[in-house]
């Protein structure tokens, strides 16, 4: 059976299984090339190869910190999104009520307006998903056959159904053809949620200071909207990505060219000794390379998917699967049955989406 660990292995080979192989054609032809056909002119010192090398991996080591970084930021906007989300649904059941209310309302009105008021919350969680897995012409998931691939397997919800599809579940008739007629379809639902605050305010439903309290958690929600569309709208600088992703490929074309003679002068030493096992030790060139290749090549790419903490790929932040956990916290929170609470969003190869 397979452990976690050594599942993220298999994963990591079959999504880099085409470069590995790109690799392997570059380093058996240019080894073939100088054994086979003689031609002892592919070589290059092997000093600055690995002053390149050093350069590269300073490169890729930035690149994969700024993308940490953002995938960190990220994280925690969203984990904003959970706090506060969980707040305002409390507000919402505890603070709405007759207590200072000219005319009451029944207690089938005061339920429907805090389903009302938790679902309309949590067609704002389904448009700002939404709106982050939109695609940006900067963003790079989709140019690699292997990260379709991925996609695929993952059955990311926002490129199964469409937003407007869905926000019909949680918005009225009327709400729905406003939102959905709004480009920024997030902020519509919110200014929604405060218009109906000052209602309940002005009909007594709600208390002035819980209705302020209610307001600030409003703006909590669109300070965390703000810092995550900053995120999705501001690229990592295309300049350092592209230079890091080119700078990798010269290190990977080079890298035979320096490693297959110093195999072959060791190979020559060996020969002394063991006539047989030095002839070819020239040979071990070709999985030396292909490693040292895959090694800064992953590493890079690594760094390249997490540029962009939004777009669904294994390093990304899982805002679907934050956005199903704070639904079904709310609605249990309304005391709605288990089985009209829609489930967990299953993990796929150990990797929340």
């Amino acid at each position: 059976m397979l452990t976690r660990h050594n599942y993220k292995i298999k994963e990591m080979l079959l999504w880099t299984r085409r470069e590995t192989l790109v690799f392997t054609v570059i380093a058996s032809g240019v080894c073939t090339l100088y054994v086979l056909a003689g031609f002892s002119f592919l070589r290059v010192p092997w000093a600055p190869v690995a002053a390149i090398g050093t350069a590269v991996a300073f490169i890729v080591g930035f690149q994969n910190n700024a993308a940490y970084g953002r995938i960190w930021e990220a994280r925690k906007i969203w984990g904003g999104v959970i706090n506060v989300s969980r707040s305002f649904a409390m507000q919402a059941v505890d603070m709405i009520s007759n207590a200072h209310a000219a005319e009451p309302a029944s207690d089938a009105e005061l339920a429907h307006i805090r389903q009302t008021i938790i679902y309309r919350h949590i067609g704002w969680l389904t448009a700002l998903r939404h709106a982050m897995r939109q695609p940006r012409s900067w963003e790079v998931l989709q140019h690699n056959r292997t990260n379709q691939e991925w996609i695929k397997e993952l059955h990311i919800p926002e490129t199964i159904f469409t937003v407007e599809d869905e926000l019909f579940h949680y918005l009225s008739d009327t709400e729905w053809h406003v939102v959905t007629e709004r480009t920024n379809k997030q902020s519509a639902v919110l200014f929604l949620q405060s218009n109906h605050l000052r209602e309940l305010k002005e009909r007594g439903l709600i208390w002035e200071f819980a209705f302020l309290e209610m307001e600030n958690s409003l703006k909590d929600l669109f300070d965390l909207q703000g810092k995550s569309e900053r995120i999705k709208n501001f690229p990592y600088p295309r300049q350092y990505s592209t230079l890091s992703h080119w700078f990798v490929w010269i290190f990977v074309g080079l890298l035979p060219l320096a490693v297959i003679p110093e195999f072959d002068k060791v190979g020559i030493q060996l020969t002394e000794s063991h006539p047989h096992f030095g002839h070819y030790f020239v040979w071990a060139s070709i999985p030396f390379c292909v490693l040292i290749s895959w090694i800064f090549h992953t590493m890079e790419r690594i760094g390249r998917s997490g540029e962009n903490p939004f777009e669904g790929s294994m390093n990304d932040v899982p805002i679907s699967t934050i956005s199903r956990g704070i639904e079904i916290d709310l609605r249990e929170l309304l005391g709605e049955e288990q089985d009209m609470i829609p489930k967990p969003l299953p993990e796929v190869y150990n990797v929340q989406m």
